[in-house]
């Protein structure tokens, strides 16, 4: 009898913890995520751990459902959801280009009441919450910081190698590719299969050089057009690059994935991406391992813009913009759980812990202007700092101030004219016609 009383009371206890467990789940808070997360990137599955799970952690009445994705799957999966009419509650977006279409449709809720509710509107940079910078012309999204998306990295060592230094002009940088070549390197290393890489990266710091800082503004004022001198010598130019060899045709077969550790085992000379890619380069806190060495990042690589261009009407100009970060569909209800939970992650992604993250691995400089230190940083993470203080006038990048059907027509064209399946008149007129066609 004693036995069957202590089987009794044991299986009492476990339908108790059952039912316990089901409460908990069902007070728990469920909110959707849809992520941008390259998975082979350094410090990826530490940040799974130290930001992901540490919020549920710290909010054990939350519960993510979280979807990550990177490159052209997440912008599909983005679309798709966009072509609803609704967002998963939180979402990662950019202040524009790739998602217009959430932007236009409001799709992404206000954040500036909540940001003046907490009181901690004034803990960012004023650039960085400027309604004005954001499609919507509000506050969408919170930035990590500003973005400078053309940046030349150039190892030092294959120059020296090679007898070369560090070029000024486009003429010594053309000089440099029969060098580079006998000794077996590539000149400029790029990720050119992925089509949006040479518009990011190159070309709209190549279009604000010819065009000046307001080429874009012009455009969209009716007072200037994609078929126009400035931006026609533009496209000219990267047709140039490529007949001169100074890029070459292998680029539109390399991947982002790949082109990476072409640069840090040594197959060119130069690596053209935008700033964000420093990351890539840094110690992987999770093995203690770098693609460059903290050592090799001080003595042997160097950030600079690119050289000065034969022509060119604004000397030194480099293609900015406000930076990526989360949103919150437009969707939850005022007042609701699901609000209140949306906006505690929010907080939580753009706060002084999850940016210090960023910057440390080197992934965003931050939009913070209180609570972050800048003592730990890797050699090229300082080399970042540097470049961003020698910068001088910021022009547009086209795929954030041109709608997605515009950048498309000019991505496919760039890869073509690479190829010589397109002429420069012809991308010039391809793009006008997109842009045309948008309009309506």
């Amino acid at each position: 009898m004693k036995k069957l009383m202590a089987i009794a009371f044991a299986a009492t206890a476990l339908v108790g913890s059952v039912f316990a467990l089901g409460d908990k789940k069902d007070k728990q808070t469920v909110i959707t995520v849809l992520d941008y997360q390259d998975a082979t990137a350094p410090n990826t599955f530490d940040d799974n751990k130290l930001i992901w799970e540490a919020f549920e952690k710290a909010h054990p009445d939350i519960k993510i459902e979280r979807e990550a994705l990177f490159n052209e799957a997440f912008h599909q999966k983005a679309a798709a959801y966009a072509a609803t009419g609704k967002m998963p509650d939180v979402f990662f977006m950019w202040p524009a280009g790739r998602s217009t279409a959430i932007h236009q449709q409001k799709l992404a809720k206000d954040l500036t009441p909540f940001l003046k509710k907490e009181g901690i509107l004034g803990n960012y940079k004023k650039a960085c919450v400027d309604p004005k910078a954001q499609a919507s012309g509000y506050v969408a999204e919170i930035p990590f910081g500003l973005t400078v998306s053309h940046m030349m990295f150039v190892n030092k060592a294959v120059l020296a190698e090679c007898g070369l230094s560090i070029p000024k002009t486009y003429d010594e940088l053309k000089a440099q590719v029969p060098v580079l070549k006998a000794k077996g390197y590539e000149t400029i290393l790029m990720a050119n299969m992925d089509d949006w890489v040479m518009q990011s990266c190159l070309f709209s710091m190549v279009a604000g050089r010819f065009g000046g800082a307001d080429w874009a503004d012009k455009i969209m004022a009716g007072k200037a057009k994609f078929t126009d001198k400035n931006f026609v010598n533009a496209v000219k130019f990267i047709k140039q690059l490529y007949d001169d060899g100074v890029i070459s045709q292998a680029t539109l077969a390399t991947s982002y994935g790949d082109v990476v550790g072409q640069f840090a085992s040594k197959k060119g000379a130069y690596l053209i991406d935008g700033d964000w890619r420093v990351g890539a380069f840094l110690t992987d806190q999770s093995t203690g391992q770098a693609l460059i060495s903290p050592e090799d990042q001080k003595n042997n690589i160097e950030l600079i813009n690119f050289p000065a261009i034969p022509g060119e009407k604004l000397k030194n100009a480099n293609s900015g913009v406000l930076g990526t970060g989360y949103g919150m569909s437009s969707k939850l209800k005022k007042g609701s759980k699901e609000e209140a939970a949306a906006w505690e992650l929010l907080k939580w992604l753009s706060g002084p812990y999850c940016q210090q993250r960023r910057l440390d691995t080197g992934l965003s400089f931050p939009s913070l202007d209180k609570g972050i230190s800048y003592d730990n940083l890797e050699p090229l993470s300082q080399k970042r700092d540097a470049f961003y203080n020698a910068q001088t006038a910021t022009t547009p990048v086209f795929d954030s101030v041109f709608n997605s059907d515009v950048a498309s027509v000019l991505n496919a064209d760039l890869q073509a004219l690479g190829l010589g399946q397109k002429t420069v008149d012809q991308v010039c007129k391809d793009v006008q016609a997109a842009y045309d066609s948008s309009k309506k």
